[in-house]
């Protein structure tokens, strides 16, 4: 089974390169806040480093759909990914503004509704599921209940994003349980916030592909 790695929160052009050079699918910048957010010349700076065999991911907070198309003209970006809770609506406003493709995140701290989740599916061109912890959009460093997403997730109609406190240790876990497209991951690659180690994305890509191997 291919899963294919998105590292985000990139703030640096080199650690994009070696992102890219270590093989991830995706490379990621925030403009959702925190210590990682980056203005979007500067994010295309850092993404245009990985090179043209990547797709750019841009993740986004509260903004309004010309605020991120905006973004996503002058950053490159392939992908926007909202964060901030968003409906079926929101994912439609955003395509139409941008022309990128959507990925939806839904921020678990519980049990999921199917319903609400295969809505949200047929609307967005893939579905990131992500810890909720208060205060926080994202980038918290802390893994959801993976078994409690495990029935609603199951039957999944378009491409599944698993991230949420990912981890060269417990990526393997996370693909056993959830069987995702893609595994993203942030702070678990990092030596200090926005700052990438080249041996950490190495042994979580390795992770990864073992994990794959044996799905």
């Amino acid at each position: 089974m291919r899963i294919d790695v998105k590292v985000c929160g990139l703030t640096q052009p080199a650690d994009a390169l070696m992102a890219a050079e270590l093989g991830a699918r995706y490379v990621g910048a925030i403009f959702a806040g925190g210590p990682r957010l980056l203005a979007p010349a500067r994010a295309r700076d850092v993404l245009d480093a990985a090179g043209s065999s990547v797709e750019r991911v841009g993740v986004f907070g509260r903004s309004d759909p010309v605020t991120i198309a905006a973004t996503v003209r002058q950053a490159r970006l392939d992908i926007a990914q909202l964060h901030a809770d968003p409906s079926v609506a929101d994912v439609q406003a955003v395509r139409d503004a941008s022309g990128a493709k959507i990925w939806a995140v839904v921020r678990v701290d519980g049990p999921l509704s199917i319903d609400a989740l295969h809505a949200l599916w047929e609307a967005a061109d893939a579905l990131v599921l992500d810890s909720r912890v208060g205060g926080m959009l994202g980038g918290t460093g802390t893994p959801f209940d993976w078994e409690a997403a495990r029935t609603a997730a199951a039957d999944h109609l378009a491409p599944l994003v698993v991230a949420g406190g990912l981890t060269s240790a417990n990526v393997a876990k996370a693909i056993e349980t959830l069987a995702p497209n893609i595994v993203d991951v942030s702070s678990g690659v990092e030596s200090s916030p926005g700052i990438k180690e080249r041996s950490r994305i190495s042994d979580f890509m390795n992770a990864v592909r073992r994990a794959g191997s044996e799905a």
